[in-house]
């Protein structure tokens, strides 16, 4: 599904009413429709509950009044909070007010200061359930005044809040915060979901996300040729390969997973662990010889392959010519997971990348090894996928992690551009970008997973899928759709505070599943 700046989406609204002549208010009806199901859906039947509608005087809060008049024909209480005069509305918004009204409904004026106090505070704390219709993605300043006050009100005071369309206070395409934010339980966001929602700090102010139709031509969305795209089980599923019934280990690749130091033997295990849990049909570890007895010892379905070593038991340089005689018969390789920044370590790393010829995944301290040395990437002998989190980034792009953070779709686009390479971006929105300029954000995933090997868990399991024969913006986009599912499956069940990045390898193929019989949630 496509994924949307403010722009993009004025733009589709504006094509659907003037070349489609889709009339505004009929659009506007069906926004408001569609949130007032989704309520329900997520919050039970609402009659006899008490609802505030908080608008502005523009599109969203008339998005608002449809949602109120609905919700009133159900028996609930709902009324309106208007922060502006009512003789300040125009068009649709304003035609939508005198719905409600004509059918029995009330709106308090909010326009003043001391009506936060006298007016809005009372219903409020009257209310079981608040919907915010104030700004939605028509915000271009930071929020201030009287809707500030209105905002920090209603987070306060602890009534679970649905938003319209995006939180009121959040940049849409950003996700930052303009000056303040609604926090909702619930958004349900129009036609096609905003960048915002899961960039930046989108994710802690957008509760549940659901996305509504609200009537705007699937091809009139095709032919804007949006850039980015929210992953989904829907564009995984064609990707996942087949397991016809005269398989054999062999058909489903060998991985070579080259890993490990001193200490860091786990990092390795847990790939290998990863690669086969996602299908892979062969999975070999290389490391360091004095290490291999231990990750015999924790891998009873992969292999190992023991390799020269330095003095501090990491991947020697003596360990070339057997890596790359490793190599030979492998269809994918990971390469970094634990190995340490031994400087014999790094230069066998830019060695293996140009001499390798496979297809490999970069990860952990194999990014390190090729930081300011990023031309190393350029000479990569197969297909490449990076998988830097912030840091690792901004230290291959000679940046900071926060200024990869203002803009991670840039930073990934121009790392993937720059380098002819596959980037996966990891963090809360996950990034896949190609060098070819495809953009996809990550639906999946939760703070649980916050905890440490799971990025190796994600290593492990693209090289799986690379070892398998899916391209590697197939093998990325997948593996970090699959690798997130898992979490969320795993917190569901246990919770996110404890889960481990053993729980997320041991639901892969639940998730697989999940996605293979159409039951992954629903963004």
């Amino acid at each position: 599904m496509e994924l949307v700046t403010a722009a993009e989406m004025r733009e589709l609204d504006r094509a659907a009413i003037e070349e489609r002549k889709i009339p505004g208010i009929r659009l506007m009806e069906n926004a408001g429709q569609s949130v007032a199901r989704e309520m329900e859906r997520h919050f039970g039947p609402l009659r006899g509950k008490t609802v505030t509608i908080i608008a502005g005087k523009g599109q969203n809060g008339g998005d608002g009044f449809v949602v109120a008049r609905l919700l009133r024909q159900k028996n609930c209480k709902a009324r309106v909070a208007l922060l502006a005069s009512p003789s300040s509305l125009t068009g649709d918004a304003a035609t939508n007010l005198k719905r409600f009204q004509k059918a029995g409904g009330r709106c308090h004026a909010v326009d003043k200061e001391p009506a936060l106090d006298s007016v809005l505070a009372p219903l409020l704390h009257a209310s079981d359930l608040l919907v915010d219709a104030i700004f939605g993605t028509g915000l271009n300043a930071p929020v201030k005044g009287l809707s500030a006050s209105a905002i920090s009100m209603m987070n306060a005071c602890g009534r679970p809040i649905v938003a319209i369309d995006l939180p009121s206070g959040l940049d849409g395409d950003s996700g930052a915060v303009m000056g303040t934010a609604v926090t909702a339980a619930l958004t349900v966001t129009l036609a096609r979901p905003k960048r915002g929602l899961y960039l930046g700090v989108g994710p802690n102010h957008t509760g549940f996300i659901r996305v509504a139709d609200i009537g705007i031509p699937d091809d009139l969305v095709a032919a804007a040729k949006i850039p980015v795209t929210l992953l989904q089980a829907a564009d995984i599923r064609p990707l996942l390969p087949q397991r016809p019934r005269t398989a054999h280990k062999g058909t489903f690749g060998h991985a070579g997973i080259i890993a490990g130091s001193a200490g860091k033997t786990g990092a390795a295990a847990m790939a290998a662990m990863a690669a086969l849990r996602i299908g892979a049909g062969l999975v070999t570890v290389a490391a360091p010889r004095s290490l291999s007895d231990v990750l015999e010892a924790k891998l009873l379905e992969a292999m190992v392959c023991p390799v020269p070593e330095t003095e501090a038991r990491t991947l020697s340089k003596q360990a070339l010519e057997p890596l790359l005689a490793f190599a030979a018969d492998k269809t994918a390789l990971a390469i970094g997971p634990g190995i340490g920044r031994h400087p014999e370590t790094q230069a066998l790393v830019h060695n293996l990348l140009v001499e390798a010829k496979r297809p490999m995944v970069l990860d952990a301290d194999g990014l390190n090894a090729v930081a300011g040395h990023t031309d190393m990437l350029g000479r990569a002998s197969g297909p490449l996928i990076l998988t830097p989190h912030p840091g690792e980034m901004a230290r291959l792009l000679g940046s900071t992690s926060a200024e990869i953070q203002r803009d991670r779709l840039g930073a990934a686009s121009r790392l993937a551009r720059e380098q002819n390479v596959c980037v996966v971006l990891k963090g809360a929105g996950t990034i896949v970008a190609a060098p070819d300029g495809r953009l996809a954000v990550n639906s999946t995933g939760n703070p649980g997973m916050a905890t440490a090997g799971t990025g190796d868990v994600l290593t492990g399991m693209i090289a799986g899928l690379l070892a398998q024969g899916l391209a590697p913006w197939e093998a990325a986009c997948a593996g970090v759709f699959l690798h997130g599912l898992a979490g969320d499956l795993v917190a569901a069940e246990e919770g996110e505070t404890g889960l481990i990045a053993g729980d997320v390898i041991r639901a892969i193929p639940r998730a697989m599943q999940h996605v293979l019989t159409d039951h992954a949630p629903a963004t």
